[in-house]
């Protein structure tokens, strides 16, 4: 018999994307409860960026609809104030979201890292033992895997007994990868951009008053001004344009099982 977990989700469209509307602790019990089920389930997080991507490309779009998505950041929480007068109950990030889930896991618990540089993955393979020493990683690979790849690296996942997969392969890419090959992995996979990057050293995280305040996009554009100039300063404005121009609305409620996908009415 299958074990499912049977729960109303509020959930609020932001563009063409279906945010949930969670506390910490639900999305926390969410994560986990998939995790120790073993059940293929993709976990993703949306921000300013992800809502203007989501719209310029349909792929990515259809792809987020199979995916339980997390509010990340001011932005997505602003467009919540504007579009259903209230803002998301709490800041879900994944940066900070994701090290929580891994310190909840179970002793034992198996990790695979899929995403960032050659060597990146080995590095944060490394440290996340290092922060997190009840689980193990139990395999890792660089994001520049091509087409021919794949075979050999789903049957290498599948291989390693991975529980959880971290794909950091940046959006939209590692969310329309993950879509695409959700069933073949047949475990929880969580699309966490740069947190390999943090784990491994090879990128640096604001301070934390600047996070607190929600400003950690500041801190990266002034590290990466010439990659991240078009994504926070145009990408920030047509955000905001798109969203102050859109009608408001109410949210849909939906009762949904905790298996692939969560989607509004």
């Amino acid at each position: 018999m299958t074990e499912v977990i049977d729960m109303s989700i509020n959930v609020r469209r932001i563009g063409k994307i279906d945010v949930a509307v969670l506390e910490k602790e639900q999305a926390l019990s969410l994560a986990l409860a998939a995790v120790a089920m073993r059940r293929a389930y993709m976990i993703c997080f949306a921000n300013a960026h992800t809502v203007n991507t989501a719209r310029q490309i349909d792929g990515f779009s259809r792809a987020l609809q199979q995916a339980l998505v997390l509010n990340d950041g001011i932005g997505v929480d602003l467009a919540s104030r504007w579009l259903y007068r209230r803002p998301f109950p709490a800041n879900l990030n994944g940066t900070d979201f994701v090290p929580e889930v891994l310190d909840r896991l179970p002793g034992g618990t198996r990790v695979f890292l899929l995403g960032g540089s050659p060597g990146v993955a080995e590095r944060a393979a490394r440290a996340i033992v290092a922060q997190h020493d009840h689980i193990e990683v139990v395999g890792t690979q660089h994001g520049f895997f091509t087409e021919e790849d794949e075979t050999s690296l789903l049957a290498r996942i599948r291989a390693s007994g991975a529980d959880i997969v971290l794909a950091a392969m940046g959006h939209p890419r590692q969310e329309m990868w993950v879509a695409q090959n959700l069933d073949r992995l047949g475990v929880t996979v969580m699309c966490v951009g740069a947190l390999v990057d943090f784990y491994a050293g090879t990128a640096r995280r604001a301070p934390l008053w600047l996070r607190r305040l929600r400003l950690e996009w500041i801190f990266r554009l002034l590290r990466e001004p010439r990659r991240l100039a078009h994504r926070y300063i145009i990408g920030n404005a047509a955000f905001l344009a798109y969203i102050f121009g859109s009608d408001r609305r109410e949210g849909a409620i939906q009762a949904v099982p905790l298996v692939h996908s969560i989607k509004a009415d």
